[in-house]
């Protein structure tokens, strides 16, 4: 939520309503479409930008409350329901907050710098606290259960690819990059290795289109030391990215 505007941002909204960020900026750019010819859509979004990671540039939008009631009004059964009740809950925390601050336009001088220094200290304590959070999110993503390894290491690049765009492309990119990278530490060769899998499975009669579905992921569940490799990898990018892991 961001405090100071009283805003929702199009990245908190995709993650909000469990769809990609692309996703997202395509549904608010056709509301604005519609409703630009009535009025200004300004009072309901917000054009704007952010830095991923890598430090590079994309847009997004913010979301006013009236925004957001736009938005989740195209939204329809349980999922329109459970977006009405968070960004409710959000702006009403929001609401909450800001009745809380003391209004200090009427202090001395002085006092109103006392109150700055106060502030500028109790942003430094948030920040440690930060910090001490995403220390314990590096040990969850370190601690994950590699039982379920397949599905584990598909939602981890999920959210990095959320992180670094939000479309399928960007999912892609990192998954081959971390097919790469195993390859590299493993001095291994995934594409050989399926066109051998592939070849052994039609010797041994499976059809054509069970062949077909065989990838890399399969090829390295058949190798106790590239699963540990790509697992190892797969949560070495989620620390670099900073994905959540709740």
């Amino acid at each position: 939520m961001n405090q100071l505007e009283n805003t929702l941002t199009s990245l908190e909204v995709a993650e909000m309503v469990g769809r990609t960020h692309d996703n997202v900026l395509k549904d608010i750019r056709n509301i604005i479409e519609q409703i630009g010819s009535v009025k200004s859509y300004e009072s309901y979004f917000v054009e704007d930008t952010y830095k991923n990671s890598q430090n590079k540039t994309f847009p997004c939008f913010k979301l006013t409350k009236k925004g957001c009631e736009l938005f989740g009004g195209r939204m329809s059964g349980a999922k329109g329901t459970h977006f009405a009740m968070d960004y409710i809950e959000r702006f009403n925390q929001m609401e909450q907050h800001i009745k809380q601050q003391p209004d200090i336009s009427n202090l001395s001088p002085e006092l109103q710098m006392f109150n700055q220094m106060f502030q500028a200290v109790a942003n430094q304590e948030q920040k440690l606290v930060e910090v001490s959070d995403r220390v314990d999110n590096i040990s969850n993503i370190v601690a994950l259960n590699t039982t379920n390894w397949r599905e584990d290491s598909n939602s981890l690049i999920r959210k990095i690819s959320q992180k670094v765009g939000g479309d399928s492309s960007a999912y892609s990119d990192i998954r081959k990059e971390i097919y790469s990278e195993v390859d590299r530490r493993a001095g291994s060769k995934l594409k050989t290795r399926l066109t051998h899998k592939r070849r052994l499975m039609a010797e041994e009669g499976v059809s054509k289109s069970k062949r077909e579905k065989a990838n890399y992921l399969d090829v390295i569940g058949d190798d106790k030391r590239l699963k540990e490799i790509y697992i190892a990898i797969v949560k070495e990018f989620a620390i670099k990215y900073q994905v959540e892991v709740a």
